[in-house]
């Protein structure tokens, strides 16, 4: 007889190997592309053409990706070869040019917060002064401690 003997485990623990189960994505993602953004826009919306919401897109610089440069998505193209799903379709924008727009909104976005607060503070009473911060702050410590 052998004393030499392998654990149960190891030896079970190669053949009973886990599968994970991830669903898969219902809009296919492209291959990425260095300095490229990819984004679906809707040009269908419950099967009636929605033209104003995909030509503003196009306008703002979104172009249809073809679906014969990206045959990884396994999808057919619709009648331009264009990647389409669903009322959607796969766009691409140079990552400077998308950078841009985001600085561009983000900006906006801010003007309009002032704006906002400049008309909220502007009939500010000194008797009853209304609080305008907005900042948050975290404290430590027992409450009412001071500790911040």
């Amino acid at each position: 007889m052998s004393n030499e003997r392998t654990s149960r485990d190891l030896a079970a623990r190669d053949k009973t190997a886990r599968y994970e189960y991830k669903p898969a994505s219902v809009l296919p993602d492209p291959t990425p592309v260095p300095g490229v953004a990819f984004r679906y826009i809707m040009t269908h919306i419950l099967g009636v053409a929605d033209a104003t919401n995909a030509s503003r897109k196009f306008r703002d610089g979104w172009e249809p990706v073809k679906a014969v440069d990206h045959p990884e998505l396994q999808v057919p193209g619709d009648k331009n070869g264009n990647v389409e799903i669903g009322g959607l379709i796969l766009c691409s924008m140079p990552e400077e040019k998308l950078e841009a727009q985001t600085r561009y909104f983000a900006n906006l976005n801010k003007q309009q917060m002032e704006s906002v607060d400049n008309t909220f503070m502007r009939d500010n009473d000194p008797r009853m002064a209304k609080f305008a911060d907005s900042r948050s702050e975290t404290t430590k410590g027992r409450f009412g401690s001071g500790t911040k």
